[in-house]
């Protein structure tokens, strides 16, 4: 076979490759989401937006609420990615905030809670894997970095509200740090 052959081949390998993924993902990922979306907002509907939106505005009102408990309950009960959508009933001032703690703590709560993040979990069984080598305790270590991952987030989200804020400043908008009727977008 000559170059521009093999060449061929496996620029075609590359997106024979990628269309096998993707068919994988509609058969496996892409139907959970589907359904988490289905329950959330069934869910929603039957509790009522008013009353969703109203934890919100609750949660939204001080820092350890909004980066600790709304995305760890996000997180714990509807994994990623589906934990984001959440965020869409808090104030557009901190969606950006909520966001900065919510996809850390997917990451950093993989080796305590592996169904939140199962897309990433060969990256905690390979230092899990490690740590076994080393003849420690794989679950002290998943412990230690779910904790110190909360504090992260916690700080990420508080920070990134700085930043919102700056950002605002300097580009002459406004964001309201209440929820409107207007902000919630299915």
């Amino acid at each position: 076979m000559t170059i521009i052959t093999k060449f061929a081949e496996g620029f075609m390998n590359l997106f024979q490759t990628g269309a096998d993924t993707f068919i994988s993902w509609m058969t496996s990922i892409v139907p959970v989401v589907l359904m988490l979306m289905v329950f959330m907002n069934t869910l929603i509907a039957f509790l009522g937006e008013e009353r969703v939106t109203h934890i919100a505005q609750v949660s939204a009102k001080n820092p350890f609420t909004r980066y600790l408990v709304l995305p760890f309950l996000a997180a714990f009960m509807l994994g990623n990615p589906m934990s984001f959508t959440l965020g869409r009933f808090l104030p557009e001032f901190y969606k950006p905030s909520y966001f900065a703690a919510l996809g850390q703590f997917c990451h950093t709560s993989n080796g305590v809670f592996p169904h939140i993040n199962p897309g990433e979990l060969f990256i905690w069984l390979g230092v899990a894997q490690g740590i076994e080598k080393l003849g420690l305790n794989t679950m002290e270590l998943a412990v230690r970095y779910l904790l110190v991952g909360l504090v992260m987030n916690f700080i990420s989200g508080w920070a990134t509200d700085f930043t919102t804020a700056i950002v605002c400043k300097q580009q002459g908008i406004t964001l309201s740090k209440t929820v409107q009727s207007e902000d919630l977008v299915a």
